[in-house]
């Protein structure tokens, strides 16, 4: 596998929402003849404790890494990472590296989910935004924006999201000038923190979308502003561990 590409820092096993377990993830990355795997654990976020680490689960996430860590590096170097939501308050010391991601937005005191389903969007859309599906894409790069600045990430997750579900049913226009103006708007910030963004593949592996986040157009702009890129699966199970990075390594 080429060098540049010989890592995949972004996975989550049952520790969360994964299907299997670090050493299963570490075993396909071995497999896949990666020099370095990450596990990232979706931090526990206490208004939403469906698919993230438990608070009480933490020490034995931590314990398992160290202990795997161990056992395979003579085979492949395995770091212990977390995928930090911005409104989580769970804090990261303790972690080899975060990913800062936002999933959610704040309206009044509910936390909206931005990748959870269609329908959840477009009743947020007229709960909370007067029906303007801009003001929503607003609300969200908003947020993102400030992702490193909340979180101290090292890794920028899925810088939009938000166009999990646009492929298959299209919520807004990602051509809108609002919305482009949106998330320009957030990249120029983040782009000050020198902090890569991930090109993450999860949305294809599992059948969401055909190409990866961020978009193309986005990729091209933080490209020519001098950001820098990571490739990251966001696998789920060990078989989308660096699912198709050969495809899209000529993207960093």
């Amino acid at each position: 596998m080429n060098a540049r590409v010989d890592r995949d820092l972004h996975m989550h096993t049952t520790f969360c929402d994964g299907k299997n377990t670090p050493e299963e993830m570490i075993r396909a990355a071995v497999d896949k003849g990666l020099s370095a795997v990450g596990i990232s654990g979706h931090s526990y976020t206490f208004f939403d404790t469906s698919y993230c680490m438990q608070k009480e689960e933490v020490p034995r996430y931590l314990a398992e890494l160290r202990y795997l860590r161990i056992k395979y590096f003579d085979r492949i170097h395995v770091l212990c990472g977390v995928e930090q939501d911005y409104y989580s308050d769970y804090p990261t010391d303790e972690f080899d590296y975060v990913i800062g991601s936002v999933h959610y937005i704040k309206a009044g005191e509910e936390y909206i989910p931005v990748d959870e389903s269609a329908d959840i969007l477009n009743s947020a859309k007229e709960k909370y935004f007067g029906s303007d599906i801009y003001s929503l894409c607003e609300e969200y790069f908003a947020t993102v924006a400030d992702v490193v600045e909340k979180t101290g990430c090292n890794i920028i997750g899925h810088f939009d999201l938000i166009t999990k579900f646009t492929e298959r049913e299209p919520l807004f226009d990602t051509a809108h000038p609002r919305y482009v103006a949106a998330w320009q708007r957030a990249v120029d910030k983040l782009l000050g923190y020198d902090v890569p963004f991930e090109i993450n593949t999860g949305a294809i592996s599992r059948g969401y979308r055909t190409s990866p986040y961020p978009s193309a157009d986005i990729i091209a702009y933080i490209k020519e502003h001098g950001g820098r890129f990571v490739l990251s699966s966001d696998a789920h199970s060990a078989d989308a561990v660096a699912y198709r990075f050969e495809d899209f390594e000529n993207l960093i």
